[in-house]
């Protein structure tokens, strides 16, 4: 919810339209829910996720994130940075966005590891999308048909007795 509220809020800033909420439902349906969580931290990878799918940019597929978000868009801390680095690395990842205030947690990553990565700090929504939305694709036209059009058909008129 706090994801689809920043984007209502903001939805011009990004490209959507003013009232997409309005024309489009919005389901977020997590089939492994049950399982329990250590927090709200995957707030701003689904509020990315959200905003991509609304404005059709996309996102870039070699970061993680990680952060709680409220309705007005602040990155708030949240726990185990070091499990999630190590996570990320372990999965290929080597940039990872994290709430600024998890900042100091990052000298709980041993150092060969912390060396090899990026680590993007962030306070905002909007500074978090700044590093992973990618641009609006251009749209192509069609190419125009190598077939020739058919000749128009012309009307004709019923021949006229005595003609």
């Amino acid at each position: 919810q706090a994801a689809v509220a920043y984007l209502r809020a903001n939805a011009t800033k990004y490209g959507a339209e003013a009232d997409f909420y309005k024309k489009m439902d919005i389901h977020i349906h997590f089939p492994d829910g049950a399982t329990p969580k250590d927090g709200p931290s995957a707030g701003i990878a689904i509020a990315t996720s959200v905003i991509s799918a609304i404005t059709k940019r996309p996102v870039r597929s070699d970061i993680a994130m990680t952060g709680e978000i409220t309705l007005r868009g602040r990155v708030l801390i949240i726990g185990g940075v070091k499990e999630k680095l190590l996570g990320a690395y372990q999965a290929g990842v080597r940039t990872v966005i994290i709430p600024k205030d998890d900042e100091p947690f990052l000298k709980e990553v041993p150092d060969a590891i912390l060396c090899e990565m990026t680590v993007i700090t962030v306070d905002t929504v909007s500074e978090a999308l700044e590093q992973v939305l990618l641009p609006m694709p251009v749209s192509e036209t069609p190419a125009p048909s190598s077939e020739m059009a058919p000749p128009p058909v012309m009307p004709t008129t019923p021949e006229q007795p005595g003609a």
